[in-house]
């Protein structure tokens, strides 16, 4: 690779630690070229760090090879922190360029790591002497962690299977660039443009100033659609316009399935490569490959979690959908379709439970859901305090910073909020660092929550969907993990645990999102002040049931569409990319005509272009762990200091520091039981 040839200029920023509170990147100043520069000479650095670590010639022990690998890399991090954060933010041409280049480099990079015969020779030997070093618990497990990411990732190939190793690694960062990329700019083109104001009757006055706004912004007659990642598109709940909520529809699930950013053979080709690389490291699949560094354990245990779903969740969508062709019949609708669907659920919703929850959001104004909901909650449990801090500035306008204090008033981390969507934005909502915590490295974390709602009209406030809502309290939930992380290593930081259990703290923060003296603080009319009548909140509960037939089924399809891809081996034959979906989806016994899966292969960013390659069961596997902690904070009163103390620094605080079920079972004092999610999600047979 080429970093070693990299001589950044001298006023690159990103050079030494920010001076900044925390560490905060002195983003007013990075440029792109400063990104780049620093990351190719932070991968120069880091190589030059582990030469010295594999030259040294004392013998390999903990300190000096393992401790010393969490020691390096610094300017490495810290550069490509800021650069990735800006590729899925504000990305442009020339950062997409910049992206393309980098990234069959990091991929090299790590694999010199990973693949160093003599650097993974110390850390066998320091492995097998863990127990009689006199380590720690933390230091042991760090050890065993090294150890297994290393064999993993192919160390015990031989020369010749490194070679093959590195080429399939370098393709995949490639393919996966594409498929992001392809993925960005195929969304901002789908987006549906409506010329007349009269086809967009249903949506709000706040909506259609929002969609006016967005076709100025680009330049386009008329107002504009703009789309979000996963299939179904709120604006279908509202649509009176049948034949626009099938373009909207209809752009949706066609998105980069063609054209000049088609990414079905982007697709084929990633789960090729993947299958190819699971055999070269001794496993029948990348699912196997996967799951052998998952709680879950094996392909087996997910198959065995899903199917148990697959039957009651596709009843009950039958039962649904058999509801809403009722419905629908009274609008002259014959034959109930796709686009159909979340237009008519809501009016069932309204008819059945008497709440309509397209016309909540003047309820939920986005700074008093985030202040009086999100940091309330959190200041509630945790004793955390959130202080705007306007003199720090983020990397876009939109950004906005908080500085994070603990009960004593100690400063904890620094939050970074960038909630609107625009272009140039990936799609979506996620969680990520800029900082992470390390007592070894003396640093404190600073990360961010990105989602992708649409701003209000000019002088407007921005309004939230009720699932809006819920989506600020999941993406806070992993905010809340890598702000109350106290471990030595960096390497167990935070969200530094196993993809399968990731989501699990943020999910036990939705539920703040609706408990009573939350949602009593935030949930206000914006105009008047008054707070969510009492009887709309019993609607709401009442009625969650209702739905969970489609949104259990459409997440089922997506989690098994997302194994059938990763449970080809290198000789399948796979063709048409649409047409093996079809066929695996008829498989897995959850092909619906009227419910697509949450995510189509062309746009599946989670598995394509994400961490969550055979992975996208991780969120219901998650679940089952998220319901029982959720009947604990019941059983033990709710939202109280006490309980989140508990669940703070006997499962946040510890990241990947231990076991994640031991820290589980450290709250729950027993291993999870399924039946709360299973009650949750109306899965359980009806009794007689």
């Amino acid at each position: 690779m080429n970093a070693a040839a990299v001589a950044p200029s001298a006023d690159n920023p990103l050079l030494e630690p920010s001076p900044l509170p925390l560490q905060l990147p002195p983003f007013a100043e990075v440029t792109l070229e400063h990104c780049r520069e620093a990351v190719l000479a932070g991968m120069a650095e880091q190589r030059a760090q582990v030469t010295g670590i594999v030259g040294s010639p004392e013998p390999p022990t903990f300190e000096n090879t393992v401790v010393a690998l969490e020691r390096s890399g610094r300017l490495y991090r810290r550069a490509g922190a800021v650069f990735h954060n800006l590729a899925s933010s504000v990305a442009t041409d020339r950062l997409r360029e910049v992206e393309r280049e980098l990234a069959p480099l990091e991929s090299a990079h790590a694999d010199a790591l990973r693949l160093d015969p003599a650097l993974f020779g110390r850390i066998d030997a320091v492995h097998a002497q863990r127990h009689d070093s006199g380590l720690d618990a933390e230091a042991v497990r760090l050890v065993e962690r090294y150890h297994l990411d290393f064999v993993l990732a192919g160390a015990r190939l031989d020369e010749a299977g490194r070679a093959r190793l590195t080429e399939l690694n370098r393709e995949l960062s490639e393919l996966s660039t594409t498929f992001g990329q392809h993925l960005q700019l195929a969304t901002e083109a789908a987006a549906v443009v409506v010329p007349d104001a009269a086809e967009l009757d249903g949506l709000g006055a706040e909506e259609v100033a929002a969609a006016a706004r967005a076709a100025a912004d680009r330049g386009v007659p008329g107002f504009l659609i703009p789309l979000l990642l996963p299939t179904g598109q709120p604006v279908l709940t509202k649509l009176r316009n049948r034949d626009l909520r099938r373009r909207v529809f209809e752009a949706s699930v066609t998105r980069a399935s063609g054209g000049e950013h088609d990414n079905g053979p982007v697709a084929v080709r990633i789960a090729r490569v993947r299958a190819e690389r699971a055999r070269l490291l001794g496993f029948d699949t990348h699912a196997d490959l996967v799951l052998a560094d998952q709680t879950a354990r094996s392909t087996e245990a997910v198959d065995a979690m899903l199917a148990r779903m697959v039957g009651p969740s596709m009843a009950n969508a039958q039962a649904e959908a058999a509801a809403l062709a009722e419905v629908a019949a009274a609008d002259g609708v014959t034959e109930l379709a796709p686009w159909d669907w979340a237009f008519y659920s809501e009016r069932v919703r309204a008819e059945r439970y008497s709440v309509d929850t397209t016309a909540l959001r003047p309820w939920f104004e986005l700074d008093r859901v985030l202040v009086d909901g999100v940091f309330a909650a959190a200041e509630r449990l945790y004793g955390y305090r959130f202080t705007p801090r306007p003199d720090l500035a983020g990397y876009h306008p939109d950004v906005r910073v908080w500085e994070v204090t603990d009960a004593a008033g100690e400063t904890v981390g620094l939050y970074l909020g960038d909630f609107y969507a625009r272009e140039g934005k990936r799609g979506g909502a996620w969680m990520s660092s800029f900082v992470t915590q390390s007592r070894l490295l003396d640093t404190r974390p600073v990360v961010v929550n990105n989602l992708n709602v649409t701003r209000g009209a000019d002088g407007q406030p921005t309004l939230l969907t009720l699932d809006e809502v819920n989506t600020l309290f999941h993406e806070f939930g992993h905010t809340l993990h890598g702000l109350s992380s106290a471990v030595t290593y960096p390497r167990f930081s935070g969200t530094s645990v196993p993809r399968d259990f990731v989501e699990f703290p943020s999910q036990v923060n939705e539920v703040w999102a609706l408990w009573p003296e939350v949602l009593a603080g935030y949930a206000r009319h914006v105009e008047t002040g008054e707070p969510l009548p009492a009887s709309v909140v019993e609607a709401i509960e009442a009625a969650q049931l209702w739905g969970e037939g489609f949104a259990t089924l459409e997440y089922l399809a997506a989690t098994l569409l997302d194994q059938a891809w990763h449970r080809i081996t290198p000789e399948t034959e796979v063709g048409d990319p649409q047409e093996f979906e079809r066929a695996a989806l008829e498989a897995a016994g959850v092909a619906h005509h009227l419910v697509p899966p949450r995510y189509r292969t062309t746009y599946f960013q989670h598995v394509f272009a994400g961490g969550y390659a055979a992975g996208y069961y991780s969120y219901i596997w998650s679940e089952v762990l998220d319901a029982d902690t959720v009947e604990w904070f019941k059983e033990n009163g709710g939202l109280r200091r006490e309980n989140g103390e508990v669940f703070r620094s006997r499962l946040l605080a510890v990241g990947g520091s231990v076991d994640p079920l031991e820290a589980f079972r450290a709250v729950r004092g027993r291993d999870a039981d399924p039946t709360p999610l299973l009650r949750r999600r109306g899965l359980l047979p009806s009794t007689p």
